[in-house]
């Protein structure tokens, strides 16, 4: 938690970060941004003097920006943790040969792509607030890409983007046939592990966004519930990334059983977050 540069303001967040700002507009009372609820929801906290709490709207431009967005992002995670859980169960009930689960996950794989990329979108096109304005939040031109590196927000989307793109080489790299196991391990394996570290480095991001900085448990947010389950579902993931090495000296995975398994359940976790952001619209 940390102070704004500006007189009159309270920036709260973590390192470079402002994940809420807080000031007092002309009109009296306390205004109050926060990332996620302005960009998720498109609306900014005003409290007037001697009078209950209100939200400012941001305008019908905007609402219907961040509603067809969060609705094709949120749809995107649901069916692609289908298809990843769907894949996982046919490789470990053995129903399959391996070019059916590859294409599985690979039909999965592109709606998480698809689903990182428009939430990079949401990101890109949220309306932004004016500090020290009034308190409200103002429509910018549609974007199809930006460079904001200082938002949380932003580094969070991106990271959890560039995730799925990692994602896609190594699930194109599973349909080569013929490979030997150190080929495996490095054309397969390691983009696997890479696009897993960028999913939890993306959560952890998402966390200093929702909880301003300071780690906690936010029972009554719902954000903060999406936040967390997609957390779960990138540790899964990563466990199956591990038990997943091929033994150079057997050719056999390390554990192929508990692979199969937080695969399936890390894939429902990402499913169950797309619904839950389904309700966080605006």
């Amino acid at each position: 938690m940390r102070d704004a540069g500006d007189a009159g303001q309270h920036a709260e967040g973590a390192g470079p970060f402002t994940t809420r700002l807080t000031w007092h507009p002309p009109g009296g009372g306390t205004a109050v941004w926060e990332s996620r609820l302005a960009r998720r929801r498109g609306l900014i906290a005003v409290h007037t003097p001697g009078g209950p709490a209100r939200h400012h709207r941001a305008d019908e431009v905007s609402l219907r920006r961040l509603r067809r967005l969060n609705a094709i992002a949120a749809t995107a995670f649901v069916i692609g943790g289908a298809l990843f859980a769907a894949g996982a169960g046919v490789a470990q009930l053995g129903s399959g040969d391996a070019t059916t689960c590859a294409s599985i996950y690979f039909a999965g794989g592109l709606f998480f792509n698809t689903g990182g990329y428009v939430s990079l979108l949401q990101v890109v096109n949220a309306p932004r607030h004016v500090p020290g304005g009034a308190g409200r939040l103002v429509t910018r031109r549609w974007r199809w890409w930006s460079y904001e590196p200082t938002r949380v927000d932003w580094l969070s989307a991106f990271v959890l983007f560039a995730g799925t793109v990692v994602f896609a080489v190594d699930l194109l790299d599973s349909f080569l046939q013929g490979l030997s196991v150190q080929q495996v391990n490095r054309l397969v394996w390691a983009p696997d592990v890479v696009g897993c570290v960028l999913f939890l480095i993306s959560g952890h991001l998402a966390f200093v966004e929702v909880c301003h900085g300071r780690f906690r448990v936010l029972g009554r947010d719902l954000g903060w519930w999406i936040v967390a389950v997609n957390q779960l579902g990138s540790a899964l993931f990563m466990i199956s990334a591990i038990t997943a090495f091929t033994r150079p000296t057997t050719g056999s995975l390390v554990n192929a059983t508990i692979a199969n398994w937080t695969t399936l359940t890390g894939a429902l976790c990402f499913s169950l977050g797309g619904v839950l952001q389904l309700y966080e619209r605006p």
